[in-house]
């Protein structure tokens, strides 16, 4: 493309994708096909690079552990300098540089693409998950449940209640003659 301002290309491309993409629970499998829809334009400072990336990702759900396999379209731009610093200390750690008039142009895809998977993924905005005591999935069964819970606290309370009361050894009238007496 050379170097003068102006000029411009556009690339339509389907790459593996790179190992590492995304989180243990989510991300796009290693070597599965990415679309990548690349426009480069060269401006004064260097070649702006600009697109689309379309990929699947995998994974599973946190709340319910169902398999997810959604589309993901990301979209990103980065500058790639024509020439870097000859300080290092000058150069900053965010900027990208052209190496012999290529670019590489993974780390971005890479930042573009996990920045924009969710670190927690659903099957759905309204998953209800699992059933915190026995682990049943509670979409299967939405009328789930386990009984009144009671809290482990009062669990010995619980018990007395449920125990027989003795028969009083005073009668109704004699209850009555104590309280005369206050």
């Amino acid at each position: 493309m050379g170097r003068r301002p102006g000029a411009e290309r556009t690339h339509t491309l389907t790459v593996p994708a790179p190992a590492r993409m995304g989180y243990d629970v989510y991300a796009v499998p290693e070597n599965s096909p990415m679309e990548i829809e690349l426009r480069l334009e060269v401006i004064m400072e260097g070649v702006l690079a600009t697109g689309t990336i379309s990929a699947r990702a995998v994974g599973e759900c946190v709340r319910c552990l169902d398999p997810i396999d959604e589309a993901v379209v990301v979209g990103f731009q980065e500058l790639y300098l024509f020439e870097a610093p000859s300080d290092k200390e000058e150069a900053e750690e965010e900027e990208f540089y052209l190496e012999d008039d290529l670019l590489d142009l993974e780390t971005v895809l890479r930042d573009a693409v996990v920045l924009a998977l969710p670190h927690n993924p659903v099957c759905g905005p309204d998953c209800p998950g699992l059933c915190p005591d026995c682990g049943a999935r509670i979409a299967d069964d939405p009328e789930h449940t386990h009984g009144e819970v009671i809290d482990p606290r009062w669990a010995s309370l619980s018990q007395l209640a449920e125990q027989p009361v003795p028969p009083a050894d005073r009668s109704v009238s004699d209850t009555s003659s104590d309280d005369s007496k206050e």
